[in-house]
């Protein structure tokens, strides 16, 4: 019995100094792990979200690889030293049909500097199912507006989203050392009336003589870029 009584003693001392070590421990150590890690800042989340901001003025252009309708591959790379144009494109807009079609803005654009070095791309970044996807609607319908250079496609949105390309159109120049010099409208006009002031046309000018652009971002606009999501 005695030993019982020593033994239940000594076991209720053992647990006594146990709680008062547990209550002497700093408060961090017994915090809710879970709770801690929701207050500690997702570095991997924050590194993703500054690796998806669209190129800006003054950075190098993101590089792609895209198939136009033709089948044939056109790679940015491959353009080191000259100067590109981006349009972003769908053909069933009616800001793609009044710059293409009613009036013939990127014609003439493409005409007035493809001897000077200057190369243009049409992109259309719209998804499976969105306006103006399909390789045969865009062929059947560049055909139609009589476009000089190709229509390069998307589908999957990312070099849009790499670009930061927001409606149809929307373009963007790149210079020789391969820099995002301006983003932005065609024109200073709106959906349904060209403007009297090509951007653009101005940003070339500049480019080819190798000054700086003096309007490197415009707002763009016309219809959205139809994006998966």
């Amino acid at each position: 019995m005695k030993t019982q009584i020593r033994f239940l003693a000594g076991l209720l001392t053992f647990s006594a100094v146990a709680l008062a070590g547990s209550l002497a421990m700093p408060s961090a150590a017994l915090a809710d792990p879970a709770k801690e890690a929701a207050k500690q800042p997702d570095k991997d989340a924050k590194k993703d979200e500054k690796k998806a901001q669209p190129v800006a003025i003054g950075q190098k252009a993101p590089d792609f690889t895209l198939t136009c309708t033709d089948g044939k591959q056109h790679k940015l790379a491959d353009l080191k030293g000259k100067i590109v144009v981006l349009e972003w494109f769908n053909p069933e807009c009616p800001g793609i049909v009044q710059h293409h079609k009613t009036a013939k803005t990127f014609n003439d654009l493409h005409k007035a500097f493809k001897d000077q070095g200057v190369v243009f791309l049409a992109i259309n970044s719209g998804a499976k199912g969105k306006q103006g996807h399909g390789k045969e609607l865009n062929q059947r319908l560049a055909k139609e507006f009589e476009m000089p250079f190709p229509v390069l496609l998307d589908e999957s949105g990312t070099v849009g989203k790499a670009y930061g390309a927001k409606t149809t159109p929307h373009c963007f120049i790149i210079d020789k050392d391969g820099m995002l010099v301006y983003n932005g409208a065609i024109d200073n006009g709106r959906m349904g009336k060209n403007g009297d002031r090509n951007y653009v046309r101005e940003a070339l000018e500049q480019v080819v003589k190798g000054e700086t652009v003096t309007t490197p971002e415009t707002r763009p606009y016309g219809c959205s870029v139809k994006y998966a999501s």
